[in-house]
C-alpha cells in the first residue's frame, strides 16, 4: 500500500495558525498605516479590511470591536516604534546636552508616529485611547525632569509637545531643523534663569 498524502492534523492546523497570525499582522499594520494617514476617528473596520486585503468580516473575526483594533494598534506601536526613555540619558552629564537629546528623541518619535496626533484629538472613543494618552503626558513629564530637573520640568514638557512638533512642520521645519531650534531655544532659557514653573498671576 502506498502511503498517504496527507498531512498529519498537527502540521494542518499549524500552518492553519500561522496564516491566522500573519492575518492579523497584516491587519494590525494596516490599523496603524490608516491611524497615520487619516486619524483614528476616520479610519472604520471597513477602511482596515480593503488596506489588508481581507474582508470586513475577517477582521470582525480577528477583532471583534474597533476598540480592540486600536488596542492592538497601540501594542504595535509599543513593539515597533516605542517612545523614548529614560535610557536617553545613559552616559550625558551636562543638562544642554540632555535636553537636547530628549527634544532629538521625541521629535524623531512623532515623526514615525504621526498617529500620536491623533490619539489626543480622539481620546474620548475609548477608555483605553485615554489612557494612553495620559500615559504619554506623564512618560513626557517624567523624561522633562530627567532633562532639566523638577523646577523646570513643566517648561521643557511644554517645548517638546507634539503640537510644538506639528506647528513647526506645518511651517516647513524639517523634523531635525525643529528639534535644533526648539533644543537650542530651551538651553537659552534655561541658561538666563528664566526657566522656573509657570507662575500665577
Amino acid at each position: 500500500m502506498g502511503r498517504s498524502t496527507k498531512a498529519p492534523r498537527g502540521y494542518r492546523l499549524g500552518r492553519r495558525a500561522e496564516a491566522a497570525a500573519e492575518t492579523r499582522r497584516r491587519i494590525v499594520k494596516a490599523t496603524f498605516e490608516l491611524h497615520s494617514e487619516q486619524g483614528i476617528a476616520d479610519t472604520s473596520m471597513t477602511d482596515i479590511a480593503q488596506r489588508a486585503g481581507v474582508s470586513v468580516g475577517t477582521v470582525y473575526h480577528h477583532f471583534a470591536t474597533y476598540a480592540e483594533a486600536i488596542v492592538a494598534c497601540g501594542a504595535y506601536v509599543a513593539e515597533h516604534e516605542p517612545a523614548p526613555t529614560a535610557a536617553i540619558f545613559d552616559g550625558v552629564t551636562s543638562r544642554r546636552a540632555r535636553v537636547e537629546g530628549l527634544v532629538y528623541a521625541l521629535f524623531k518619535h512623532y515623526l514615525r508616529v504621526p498617529a500620536l496626533e491623533s490619539v489626543r484629538r480622539d481620546r474620548d472613543l475609548t477608555p483605553e485611547l485615554d489612557a494612553f494618552a495620559r500615559e504619554e503626558t506623564k512618560s513626557r513629564r517624567m523624561l522633562a525632569a530627567r532633562a532639566a530637573g523638577p523646577r523646570d520640568a513643566a517648561l521643557v514638557a511644554a517645548f517638546t509637545d507634539i503640537d510644538v512638533f506639528r506647528a513647526l512642520r506645518r511651517e516647513g521645519f524639517s523634523a531635525a531643523d525643529a528639534a535644533g531650534r526648539v533644543a537650542e531655544s530651551l538651553n537659552l532659557l534655561l541658561d538666563a534663569g528664566r526657566g522656573a514653573g509657570p507662575r500665577s498671576n
